[in-house]
């Protein structure tokens, strides 16, 4: 359990702060989106072996319904992410909070829909292999590409810990809920597909 919550702790860490840190130096979308996109890749290489390398409460939370992840170990996992990006943010300062440029319905809709696709992207990689640097390669090209061309709408946060920590830091913490249920709302559905698939195949 602790090296699980080490590995979590450190790899949402590591996540918000190489993204945070771009956005914190102006650079542009693309490069923001890249940054992101290359720390989940850099995390999912390092420390997959430890915990999965989930640094999302929506994908622990999706990964705990469709049997990946120990129910018991979800509130370890979850709190790790919490903190990890928590405490990246209290180090990087007033940068990365996430809001809407469109109005909340939408805003609501693209983050379901962006972390389904990013979690049912998931699925489909391990499914197809276990080796880390091909998982690492595929998902962080998915976030990244998910943030460049959704970050302009909602920041593109299709995770509840890469909200948490910048809102929270930043003063916004009155947008946290809604971030958490529509991306939370986006694992499920991609869990409960993914356990449908499962079933329909092995009949």
């Amino acid at each position: 359990m602790r090296k699980e919550f080490c590995s979590e702790f450190l790899g949402t860490f590591s996540m918000v702060f190489i993204g945070c840190i771009a956005i914190k130096q102006g650079y542009s979308a693309p490069i923001v989106s890249l940054a992101f996109g290359f720390a989940v890749f850099l995390v999912i290489l390092t420390s997959r072996r430890f915990s999965g390398a989930h640094i999302n409460p929506a994908v622990s939370i999706a990964f705990a319904i469709s049997g990946e992840l120990d129910r018991k170990l979800l509130p370890v996992y979850v709190i790790a992410q919490l903190t990890g990006a928590l405490l990246a943010a209290i180090i990087i300062g007033e940068y990365g909070a996430t809001e809407f440029t469109i109005t909340i319905n939408s805003g609501i809709i693209i983050e379901i829909f962006i972390t389904f696709i990013l979690m049912f992207g998931i699925y489909l990689t391990i499914w197809h292999t276990n080796n880390d640097a091909f998982v690492a390669i595929i998902v962080g090209i998915i976030v990244a590409l998910l943030a460049f061309y959704f970050g302009q709408y909602t920041g593109a946060s299709m995770n509840p810990a890469r909200t948490f920590g910048p809102n929270v830091v930043s003063g916004n913490a009155n947008q946290i809920p809604i971030y958490f249920v529509s991306t939370i709302i986006g694992g499920i559905i991609a869990a409960f597909l993914s356990k449908k698939l499962n079933k329909s195949n092995q009949a």
